[in-house]
């Protein structure tokens, strides 16, 4: 992990704030006893943290998610990302060099598939500790090789462009591991292959999972549908980039990693019925925010057309000017991370710091498999 939760200053006080935000302002002291490493007992039992009253010396209610429900209104869309993680995290070694081998195998590798092309061709981050040339032939665990092909997306490319001997998915499926994120210090167990994972996961190609909808359960969506909310899917394929720290203080100058996205023509049609008839639209996740973004600032007058799949590198600051969501649930994000900052653009800066403060002196829990909060958009 490239940034130590336990270190760093303390929260920022609620004093105002420059609107020129720099990459210090989203750092934060966690207890790392606060970080999640395991799910809650039942999903909808986890906590829920009503931060929508962003007034002056309003104070947060402390909920259980189960509850979300009777915050919501009959008419309102909740859309949710409807991505599924694959066992992304494979294992493998380099070939032995020529002379002098003792072994058929090399030094160890691991890859992290970050997403899948055409021809039996992915594109992986590659951590080993002397990079194999171009044209090299791995030997992967459970059987199957894998070709380095080159970078991606082009020859200065950060990542890595290879070619398996089977297709894919089926490899990962049968040899892969789940990709947990790096703070949580367990290796992939049965529960982390249910339980990282949505309820409704569909769409096979994530390395990592859209967090805040890991709390909803059969039970929560009932409800929700007894009470007339409505429900739509995008689908953004999260991957392992969300974890990358931005390194300058200057955020003008990050560049974020490229996701793919897709907006269905049903969910489009949803989400203009509903601001048409009143009814709010409620993201669930960071993930579903940058997905309808990255749609509707290309879209028409009344969200018509636009660019409704492809690849984002949306980047969401304080200042950015929202089209689409009025509600966001997700769950805390790390110190320095675009994510503190997409939330902060979301309810404002020092109404989200402020609810950091109030989380860690509750002891809620962070991260992936941590608690949730539910934000309104600040006008």
């Amino acid at each position: 992990m490239p940034h130590s939760p336990a270190s760093g200053a303390s929260l920022p006080s609620s004093a105002p704030h420059p609107r020129a935000h720099t990459l210090s302002d989203f750092d934060f002291a966690l207890p790392p006893e606060l970080i999640a490493q395991h799910p809650a007992p039942e999903r909808s039992a986890s906590r829920l943290l009503d931060g929508r009253d962003a007034r002056p010396g309003a104070l947060p209610v402390d909920r259980i998610f189960r509850e979300l429900p009777g915050l919501l209104q009959p008419g309102d869309l909740l859309v949710f990302n409807d991505t599924k993680v694959v066992k992304a995290r494979l294992f493998g070694n380099k070939p032995a060099p020529a002379r002098g081998a003792t072994s058929p195998i090399g030094g160890k590798l691991e890859l992290l598939i970050e997403r899948v092309l055409t021809g039996h061709e992915v594109v992986a981050h590659m951590k080993v500790s002397k990079k194999p040339a171009v044209g090299t032939v791995l030997q992967m665990a459970g059987g199957y090789t894998a070709e380095l092909l080159g970078r991606w997306p082009d020859e200065d490319g950060q990542l890595f462009r290879l070619r398996f001997s089977d297709e894919p998915h089926k490899l990962m499926e049968q040899h892969g591991h789940v990709p947990l994120p790096p703070y949580i210090n367990h290796s992939d167990n049965d529960d982390d292959v249910a339980r990282y994972q949505t309820v409704f996961a569909a769409k096979p190609g994530a390395a990592a999972a859209p967090t805040a909808a890991l709390h909803f359960d059969e039970a929560v969506l009932a409800a929700l549908d007894a009470r007339g909310v409505k429900r739509a899917n995008v689908t953004l394929h999260v991957g392992a980039g969300t974890f990358s720290p931005v390194k300058t203080e200057n955020l003008a100058e990050h560049r974020m990693h490229r996701e793919w996205y897709d907006v269905p023509a049903a969910t489009q049609q949803a989400i203009r019925d509903t601001q048409a008839n009143g009814g709010r639209i409620v993201a669930v996740g960071t993930t579903t925010i940058r997905t309808l973004e990255s749609w509707a600032r290309s879209a028409g007058p009344g969200l018509s057309g636009g660019q409704t799949s492809g690849d984002t590198d949306i980047f969401i600051t304080p200042g950015f000017e929202f089209k689409v969501a009025d509600l966001l649930i997700t769950n805390f994000h790390l110190p320095k991370s675009t994510l503190m900052m997409l939330v902060s653009a979301f309810a404002g800066y020092e109404h989200i710091m402020a609810l950091y403060r109030h989380a860690i002196a509750q002891r809620y829990r962070f991260f992936s498999y941590g608690d949730a909060m539910v934000l309104e958009r600040v006008r």
